[in-house]
């Protein structure tokens, strides 16, 4: 069976969580953990989140010098790498000798009329206090939005719409290497009339370009893992409760958080409606029961005859 995982940056760093490599290295090796015995059994491929570190860095940069500070698509690619990194060698750690691992960095076209460019919408980076919040407004000439108590710097989010790598990911999957790619999205880029390639200033979302990806790959399932154990409908109200099984089109009637569960939930929708596969989210420790069907939310083809069921 072949494989997409996509960790969400939840995933990865709990929130709140200060942005420390030790922090980041411990929840990696968390990670690691989970998905080395699906590695053993399975071709996979993993695609991570960096909203919180290229805010990071963003912030890093901006502290040193605004006009030398590094574009986001660099930020991208340093992201990428770094994350990538901690992944692979965890992962090699819980594997046994001779099971190949590879990062990849990885270029993805945006369009650049996408419409995202004029509605910043990525949250990207720490939390902050509204004061705080507002000063690097006025400082950097961040857009800044809310993000439930606190406030976050927010970057354009255009659509991926090809993965140059494709190519090389498939070579890689075929001989049964853990291929690890498409982190934070991958890095924005756009081709220019001459048909030369240059970077972006924009973040893509992780979970549409994994989907793609996973699509693309002809994957037979698509999983999600963040650090809530299901979808929910009426999220944070007393009456929240977990969507469990459903087809494509009922996930649809649902209206679910811009920036957070919405994109998760579309590319679930897009996966299972493109191929016919299994498209799961959940939480990190259930990524084994996902897989199979048992946690998590599980949108696939109508398989009982009606648009919910439960487990």
């Amino acid at each position: 069976m072949r494989v997409v995982f996509a960790l969400g940056g939840n995933a990865l760093l709990h929130r709140g969580e200060p942005l420390t490599a030790e922090n980041q290295r411990r929840s990696v090796k968390v990670a690691a953990k989970a998905l080395a015995p699906i590695a053993l059994e399975h071709q996979i491929v993993i695609t991570h989140g960096n909203g919180p570190q290229v805010g990071l860095l963003a912030l890093q940069c901006a502290a040193y010098q605004l006009e030398v500070s590094y574009p986001l698509d660099v930020l991208d690619a340093e992201t990428e790498g770094m994350i990538g990194y901690l992944i692979e060698q965890e992962l090699s750690n819980c594997l046994p000798s001779g099971h190949a691992c590879a990062t990849l960095l990885t270029l993805v076209e945006v369009d650049p009329k996408d419409p995202a460019f004029e509605n910043p919408s990525k949250p990207i980076g720490p939390i902050y206090s509204e004061e705080d919040a507002r000063r690097l407004q006025q400082t950097h000439g961040w857009h800044i939005a809310r993000d439930g108590s606190h406030y976050r710097r927010i970057v354009p989010s255009p659509r991926p719409k090809r993965i140059f790598e494709l190519p090389v990911i498939e070579l890689l999957v075929s001989r049964h290497v853990t291929v690890i790619c498409a982190g934070g999205g991958g890095i924005p880029t756009v081709v220019k009339q001459d048909g030369s390639l240059i970077g972006v200033e924009a973040v893509i979302d992780k979970d549409l370009a994994s989907g793609l990806l996973a699509q693309e790959l002809k994957a037979d399932a698509f999983i999600m893992l963040t650090d809530v154990d299901a979808v929910y409908d009426r999220w944070g109200t007393p009456e929240a409760q977990a969507i469990r099984c459903a087809v494509p089109h009922a996930m649809q009637g649902f209206a679910f958080a811009a920036g957070s569960m919405a994109p998760k939930v579309e590319a679930a929708v897009a996966f299972v409606e493109q191929t016919g596969g299994l498209a799961g989210i959940g939480q990190l420790d259930d990524a084994q029961a996902i897989l199979s069907g048992k946690a998590g939310t599980i949108v696939e083809p109508d398989a009982e005859g009606t648009a919910f069921w439960e487990r």
